[in-house]
């Protein structure tokens, strides 16, 4: 997204832009988007600068030659090289690192979630691909191009989503994400097997032993970022010499970086070495506190953090800087618009990933292997897909391995820049009728609060009648919950009877597995009106969550023990958590702990201080800034930790 685009949204929707996801996923959107409009600028000047009386420069330019070495021993590539086997083999690792992370605490961890889209990108690459051959497919030179419609662009996708796709399409771009995943593991697949030179066994094997040195360090618990760099990098020379394309070094060295949920008791020991350092500023100190804050975030994360921006603002720019630069004089471009390798191009990115994603998605839900995410249209989808066509840097890169640097090569990335504009214009379109016919105008979670806070169902703090109102889904065994507790103490502090604070249940037995029972007895501890102070044992004791536990828990606050039992393992105390888990979904609420202000879903941070001002603008009569609320979806049982809120360990 461009900056001017960024500005053009209110605050409101800004904020409700970006705080729907987890962190590490806002981040790798937010640079992305921002990232996309560099890369058509660096487009733009490539065809210009190629269209110029300067064009020898730039081809002088990509030809210079670059040597490293070490004794006598090295690599010897010209520019163009450097940037197409050595920058983007540290875009590929950026993306393997993401994914891994998403496989580990993101997105795909619910494999309810991954079905749908990888359906979707696998056939977004056959159709495509089978499009191109029936144009290209007579044998020939110009065959070797079907890996050129394959690949989608997600930077150029995401800028495109953010200028012609729905004023808030949160949801829809989670969706295309992930589908992108199987898209860039699939194509990386391509380029590795099908476009690779003739393979130099030994330094193969090298490239196989780095590839389990980086499964041992993960296993080892190694935090140090720089062994993983040092391994990396030896993958990457050996896979250079091995006479595989680097690229599959990147993307396979990515998955391999342990991606980790914060460990609760690392946390707590880097806070202490930063109070410690705080009361005794000496470099000693220092040290041991920045140790510690490193070694609580995972290396996978610490590497996404340095590396992710130098890729979205200097890797791919310069991308396509190299590869965009097509002199189309001297009826070069006549003859590339009379080519059928530009126009199988063409029509397998414009038409082969729009009906080849619709079909897959469609189909995927059709056979119950999932379900469009919530808030997602069916002709959203299609606009995502329509965009889909938008190759760019995978394409490109292919195109330079299929035909090198031959006049085939030029009607290629003529082809793949025309299906650029015409994807994006059909997405455009598909968009606007989708909005128009279907009413699809945003593609977000839900933002509103399904069900009303009841006074004779609801776990309430304060005055039921009063005119503030917090609700809070909170989850017994997740650690930030736990340290949430203090701040409802300060609300309550704060607004005394003008606010009422009430607790609903989302226990997430995916990462917890004693959430469910911990909700169970909080329930049966409120038949005895003791809900509130089992709560706080909970909480209080979150590794001690076994029947027993509990047991001893119902003891010590004097409840009948055996009416505590049956309640326990009643089916109406199961029915009122799964009711609390229901209302979560439909309500847009992913995660714990997740707080709802007035009936809105609260975005951002969750401080005291920050719950406070926006209960003060309550108060105060100050508007709430929200779209319109998406329709109910029918609720499901047990969602999984997702993007509503921050994640829990």
């Amino acid at each position: 997204m461009s900056w001017g685009a960024w500005r053009g949204r209110s605050k409101g929707e800004r904020v409700a832009l970006v705080a729907q996801v987890s962190q590490p996923l806002r981040r790798y959107l937010g640079t992305e988007a921002a990232g996309a409009a560099l890369l058509l600028a660096a487009t733009v000047l490539a065809l210009a600068w190629a269209n110029s009386p300067w064009s020898w420069a730039y081809q002088g330019l990509l030809t210079t030659p670059v040597a490293m070495t070490v004794g006598g021993d090295g690599l010897d590539m010209d520019l163009h090289h450097w940037v197409n086997e050595g920058l983007m083999t540290v875009f590929f690792f950026v993306v393997g690192l993401e994914v891994r992370r998403e496989l580990a605490l993101g997105e795909l961890t619910d494999r309810r979630r991954v079905l749908v889209p990888a359906v979707a990108g696998l056939a977004g690459l056959l159709v495509p691909a089978a499009l191109y051959l029936a144009v290209n497919g007579g044998g020939g030179d110009a065959a070797a191009g079907w890996g050129v419609v394959i690949g989608t662009d997600t930077a150029f996708l995401l800028g495109a989503l953010a200028v012609v796709g729905p004023r808030l399409s949160t949801q829809l771009r989670l969706f295309l994400l992930t589908m992108s995943v199987a898209d860039d593991i699939l194509a990386v697949t391509v380029i590795g097997v099908a476009y690779s030179d003739a393979l130099h066994v030994p330094s193969l094997v090298v490239a196989v032993a780095c590839l389990g040195v980086l499964v041992a360090l993960g296993r080892a618990g190694v935090w140090q970022a720089s062994p993983y760099v040092a391994v990396v990098l030896v993958l990457w020379l050996s896979t250079l010499r091995s006479g595989l394309h680097a690229s599959i070094a990147g993307m396979l060295s990515g998955l391999l970086v342990p991606a980790l949920a914060a460990r609760r008791d690392l946390v707590e020991d880097a806070a202490r070495a930063a109070k410690a350092f705080r009361q005794s500023p000496l470099p000693s100190v220092g040290r041991t506190a920045q140790r510690g804050i490193v070694r609580a975030v995972s290396v996978n994360e610490r590497l996404q953090e340095v590396l992710h921006p130098w890729t979205s603002y200097v890797v791919v720019p310069l991308f396509a800087l190299a590869n965009a630069g097509v002199d189309l004089r001297d009826g070069v471009l006549a003859d590339a618009l009379r080519s059928p390798v530009t126009w199988g191009v063409v029509l397998g990115l414009v038409v082969g990933k729009l009906v080849g994603i619709s079909v897959g998605t469609f189909g995927a839900v059709r056979l119950g292997l999932g379900r469009l995410p919530q808030g997602v249209g069916p002709g959203q989808v299609v606009g995502g897909a329509a965009l889909s066509g938008i190759g760019f840097t995978v394409s490109l890169l292919i195109a330079e391995l299929a035909f090198g640097e031959s006049e085939l090569r030029d009607q290629a990335t003529v082809g793949i820049l025309l299906a650029a504009v015409l994807a994006t214009a059909l997405g455009w379109l598909v968009f606007r009728l989708a909005a128009r016919f279907r009413g699809e105008r945003t593609a977000e979670l839900p933002r509103v609060l399904a069900h009303p806070v009841d006074p004779e169902r609801d776990h309430i703090h304060g005055d039921p009648d009063a005119p503030l109102t917090v609700v809070e889904y909170l989850d017994f065994e997740c650690p930030f919950c736990a340290k949430v507790t203090g701040v409802a103490q300060a609300l309550r502090a704060h607004f005394g009877d003008d606010l009422r604070y009430v607790v609903r249940h989302l226990p997430l037995p995916d990462v917890h597995p004693h959430a469910e029972l911990a909700a169970h007895a909080a329930e049966a501890a409120g038949r005895q009106g003791r809900f509130f102070e089992m709560s706080a044992l909970l909480f209080g004791n979150q590794d001690r969550l076994e029947l027993e536990h509990l047991v001893g828990y119902a003891t010590e606050l004097d409840l009948d023990v055996d009416a505590f039992l049956a309640d326990l393992a009643d089916d109406e105390t199961a029915a009122r958590v799964r009711e609390d888990v229901a209302g979560a979904e439909a309500s847009g609420a992913r995660g714990t702990p997740t707080f709802f202000l007035g009936g809105e879903r609260h975005v951002g941070a969750y401080d005291a201080a920050s719950l406070i001002a926006r209960l003060e603008e309550l108060r105060a009569g100050a508007p709430a800034t929200r779209p319109a609320p998406a329709p109910e979806p029918e609720p499901v049982n047990v969602p999984n930790a997702g993007n509503a809120a921050p994640r829990q360990s």
